[in-house]
C-alpha cells in the first residue's frame, strides 16, 4: 500500500500547486479591466444570445471559483466576483461556463456522455468509500475469493471515476475553445485582454488534466493489484 500513498500524495501536491497557480492567475487578471466594461453576467447573457440560447438562466452563486453550468436546471451559476466583475477573469470564466450551455444546446456528444455517467459516478463514489474502508482494515487480504472480489469492485469503481475524468477533458477544452473564439470574434476581449483570458482558462483546464491523470493512475494501480492476485 505504500505505493498507493505515494500516488495520493503526489497528485494531491500537484493538484494543490495547480489550484494555487489558478487562483494567482484569476487574481492577476481580475485586476485587468476589459475595454468593454461589461460584467461577467452581461458577457454571459450576450454570448448565450449570440448562439441563440434563450432558455438558460444566469444566477449569482457563492464563494470563489465555484462557477458552473447545470444542464439539469439549465442554469449558469457565476461566483460573485465573476457575476459582477468587469475584468478579464470574469469575462473568461463567464464565457467558459456559457460554452457548456452552448454545448448542451447543440447536443455536444461528450457533454451528453458525461451527463449520462454522473449517476454511475455518484453510486461508485459511495460504494468506493465502503470498499476502501474495508480494504484499509485488511478485508482485502481475507480468503482468495473475498480478496479477489474486493479488488474487482475497487477496480471497477476507480475505473468509472477515471472514465468520467477522461470524458470531462474534451468537454472542458471545447468549452474554453468556444469561449475564446467568441471573446475574440465579438471583441469582448482585445489584445492583452484576450491573451489573459486564454492564460486563465489554460490553467483552469490543467486542474482537470491533473484530476484525470490521478484517476487513471489510481485505476491502473488497483487493476494491477487485481491481476496480481490471479
Amino acid at each position: 500500500m505504500m505505493f498507493y500513498y505515494v500516488i495520493v500524495g503526489f497528485f494531491t501536491l500537484v493538484g494543490f500547486l495547480i489550484s494555487s497557480r489558478l487562483k494567482s492567475k484569476f487574481k492577476k487578471y481580475s485586476q485587468m479591466p476589459t475595454s468593454s466594461g461589461k460584467t461577467g453576467a452581461e458577457i454571459a447573457q450576450e454570448m448565450l444570445s449570440f448562439y441563440g440560447v434563450h432558455d438558460v438562466k444566469i444566477t449569482q452563486g457563492q464563494g470563489m471559483l465555484t462557477d458552473h453550468y447545470n444542464p439539469s436546471s439549465k442554469t449558469v451559476s457565476l461566483s460573485p466576483d465573476v457575476f459582477n466583475g468587469r475584468h478579464v477573469s470574469a469575462a473568461a470564466v463567464a464565457a467558459h461556463e456559457c460554452g457548456h450551455a452552448v454545448q448542451h444546446a447543440e447536443a455536444y456528444s461528450m457533454l451528453t456522455m458525461r451527463s449520462k455517467l454522473v449517476p454511475a459516478v455518484q453510486v461508485s463514489t459511495k460504494v468506493q468509500q465502503f470498499l476502501f474502508m474495508g480494504f484499509m482494515f485488511g478485508m482485502g487480504a481475507m480468503g482468495a475469493g473475498v480478496g479477489q472480489l474486493f479488488m474487482v469492485a475497487l477496480t471497477v469503481t476507480f475505473g468509472v471515476a477515471a472514465l468520467f475524468s477522461l470524458v470531462t477533458l474534451p468537454v472542458e477544452f471545447d468549452a474554453s475553445r468556444r469561449a475564446l473564439a467568441w471573446l475574440d470574434e465579438t471583441g469582448s476581449t482585445q489584445g492583452a485582454e484576450y491573451e489573459g483570458a486564454k492564460d486563465a482558462l489554460w490553467w483552469a483546464a490543467m486542474t482537470y488534466v491533473s484530476a484525470a491523470l490521478s484517476a487513471l493512475v489510481m485505476f491502473l494501480f488497483f487493476a494491477l493489484q487485481m491481476l496480481g492476485r490471479d
